[in-house]
């Protein structure tokens, strides 16, 4: 059984697994989507990827970065992909189905969206990659916001100020345009702030349960001739970039497919995706898809019912 150091660290990076930008190293991002013509420069920047994309890892028109400095922590993930720019705004322009995205990756036990004086809220509950019940876990909550949409162009924002263990500036971006041969080019940049608390927490997960855990940016090449990936807490951002990206790819792919069958296509897309690296295999599919039901059964339960999502277990 875990010790106390390694409960509080695990349960530290569980909170840490959903998207935000610390503001100091959100500003280079979100300059994009501010941009007088955003469209075109989220353009010019998939121009400036092209050799990366013809080389990349992944097998697939696809880009990693991530960056770290002393008080916050970013990943960005570039893709084209496979849908029209149509799906992709009808999806994300719109809390309605973030939560359906959402709920795929491992750590997010529960989402719902909820209107305020304020705007919409996700309300969003994180944890282990176990099954648990929700006053276990750390939550969130998640300002929506729509920072740009136009014809060819959409930037959508989740912002949370607050989040458990000294976190804060929670922030996902999504940014997409139009591609040739009804294909999108997709932006998610995932970041987090964290003060001295989350710190210490980091660094005894890394020690702990995170000791060997790699991302996907290559620092080196060992003897064998394969790559050396980082590791540390830009192997952590890496990964869970790449979680959320799967998500909004699996999401996507089922929506061809009867409305019956599309979370049974979701969950089992996102596992074989993810099952494809060896830095994101968590647990076996059995044990995933049969957890992923039942929090997405709970999580329906609750948006059919009268009780807020706050007081959802």
């Amino acid at each position: 059984m875990d010790n106390p150091r390694t409960q509080f660290a695990r349960r530290w990076l569980a909170a840490f697994s959903f998207a935000c930008f610390a503001c100091a190293a959100s500003i280079g991002t979100m300059a994009a989507a501010t941009d007088a013509n955003p469209a075109a420069a989220l353009r010019a920047r998939f121009a400036e990827l092209g050799g990366k994309f013809a080389n990349s890892q992944f097998q697939r028109p696809l880009h990693l970065d991530s960056t770290e400095s002393a008080n916050a922590v970013r990943g960005d993930v570039y893709a084209q992909i496979d849908y029209s720019f149509a799906d992709v705004n009808s999806v994300f322009n719109g809390p309605a189905r973030w939560c359906d995205v959402l709920i795929l990756h491992i750590n997010t036990k529960f989402c719902a969206a909820s209107q305020t004086p304020a705007g919409t809220v996700l309300t969003v509950n994180i944890g282990k990659k176990v099954e648990e019940r929700l006053p276990d876990t750390s939550r969130v909550d998640f300002n929506y916001r729509v920072v740009a949409a136009t014809r060819d162009y959409l930037a959508v924002e989740l912002h949370a100020d607050k989040g458990p263990l000294s976190t804060s500036n929670f922030r996902i971006l999504l940014e997409a345009t139009a591609a040739e041969g009804r294909r999108s080019n997709l932006h998610l940049s995932y970041s987090y702030g964290f003060g001295t608390t989350g710190r210490l927490a980091m660094q005894v997960y890394l020690a702990t349960a995170g000791r060997g855990k790699v991302g996907f940016t290559p620092t080196e090449v060992k003897p064998d001739g394969q790559p050396k990936y980082i590791g540390g807490v830009r192997g952590v951002v890496e990964r869970n970039t790449m979680r959320y990206f799967l998500a909004i790819d699996a999401y996507l792919s089922a929506l061809d497919a009867p409305p019956a069958e599309r979370l049974e296509k979701r969950l089992v897309t996102w596992y074989n995706a993810t099952a494809e690296f060896p830095q994101l295999h968590d647990v076996e599919k059995t044990a995933y898809l049969e957890m992923k039901r039942r929090e997405y059964r709970r999580q329906q339960e609750a948006a059919q019912s009268s009780t807020p999502p706050q007081a959802a277990r």
